[in-house]
């Protein structure tokens, strides 16, 4: 199960449907193997000390935090807007 943040919505509709679509299909392969290595899921520091991260593309990335058996979305944008 997914839930987000309102800044995760925000976000997440500034993004062309060729991206949302990717997206989305990494957020099911999320929910079945968070660890599948092709999501280079990985510790985040900083602002987001308490999330993990996964690629949608070679730039775009999703910060989430785990919470139970589902998923908290916080932030998706570009490697620079996130890790800034």
């Amino acid at each position: 199960m997914f839930y987000h943040s309102s800044r995760f919505r925000k976000q997440f509709k500034k993004f062309p449907e060729k991206i949302k679509t990717r997206a989305i299909r990494c957020l099911e392969i999320l929910s079945m193997n968070e660890f599948e290595e092709s999501l280079g899921n990985h510790k985040l520091s900083g602002e987001y000390v308490d999330c993990r991260s996964i690629d949608i593309t070679g730039d775009i990335r999703i910060a989430y935090k785990r919470m139970g058996t589902g998923f908290y979305l916080v932030a998706m944008g570009t490697h620079s807007e996130l890790y800034r």
